[in-house]
């Protein structure tokens, strides 16, 4: 039992991280209609950003200073890159999030090198004890402060002036321009929140095994959650995260006892197979809201 517990406290963490990039794509999605894939990158560029901001400042002045840096770096490509593209069919703009994923990852790869480049995180491999449990200090970490940015933004979207504005554009851009809502604004406050919350999330990737060319890749994994969650839902970003770190986690603890036949590292593949089976049941995600087209 001391095991399980301990896999699900893991997974839990791992899904923190999941959660905060799902909720990135959830954000831009809501706002604009595209999955933006620039994502990845962004979570690289901010977990680098970490890394050589801890070596001038502290390590949680250096989150705070890369979370904003990057956000800013989303801001601009949003209005270079997303925003002349309004009006095109939203494949293309997908497109086009690839191609800037591709661009910001060949460019901060020159700032990582080949090796990989240590964080400077105060937890490292770090455990904590809570009666018989033992836990890694990060993932305490990765859960707290999740659970503290979702509350925040639940927050923002419910009692602020531009979370209403985007809630508004969400649900009906027309509507909102025609009552006075810059939709504008609307796309680049939702660039800007993915590319925070892709920071914070690089930062916890890099925490006690470091950053390099390619930690992206981990950022995929969010994908499962976005689809599993719902591509409409923040609430379902979250849960999906979470969901899939622990089925992750698990297979990673029990699979080789239970299922060996499955071969090693089947937890790799768990995300997507997770996926398939909802799309299977619910092609719009447990809490995504099912589109009725009138033919």
């Amino acid at each position: 039992m001391t095991d399980v517990v301990e896999s699900v406290i893991r997974g839990l963490g791992n899904g923190s991280v999941y959660a905060l990039l799902a909720l990135g794509f959830v954000i831009i999605y809501k706002a604009t209609r595209v999955i933006s894939f620039a994502q990845p990158s962004l979570m690289l560029a901010g977990a680098v950003a970490v890394s050589y901001l801890a070596e001038v400042t502290g390590f949680y002045l250096a989150v705070l200073l890369a979370g904003l840096l990057i956000a800013g770096v989303a801001l601009v490509i949003e209005r270079v890159a997303i925003r002349p593209m309004v009006g095109r069919p939203f494949f293309v703009v997908a497109i086009i999030t690839l191609g800037v994923d591709v661009v910001v990852r060949v460019v901060v790869n020159a700032f990582i090198g080949r090796d990989v480049r240590q964080m400077g995180d105060p937890w490292g491999f770090t455990q904590v004890s809570f009666g018989p449990f033992v836990v890694q200090t990060r993932w305490l970490a990765m859960l707290v402060v999740t659970a503290v940015l979702v509350g925040l933004l639940f927050a923002f979207f419910r009692y602020t002036r531009y979370g209403l504005a985007m809630r508004a554009a969400a649900f009906d851009q027309e509507t909102a321009l025609a009552q006075g809502v810059s939709v504008g604004m609307v796309f680049a406050l939702s660039w800007g929140l993915a590319g925070f919350l892709a920071a914070i999330a690089g930062m916890f990737v890099g925490t006690g095994q470091g950053v390099e060319q390619l930690t992206w890749i981990i950022a995929l994994k969010a994908l499962p959650a976005i689809i599993v969650g719902g591509l409409d839902s923040l609430g379902g970003a979250v849960v999906g995260g979470l969901a899939i770190g622990v089925v992750e986690s698990l297979f990673q603890s029990y699979q080789g006892q239970l299922a060996p036949w499955l071969g090693q590292n089947f937890a790799v593949v768990t995300p997507y197979v997770v996926m398939l089976v909802v799309l299977l049941i619910r092609p719009y995600g447990l809490w995504g809201t099912k589109e009725v087209e009138r033919v």
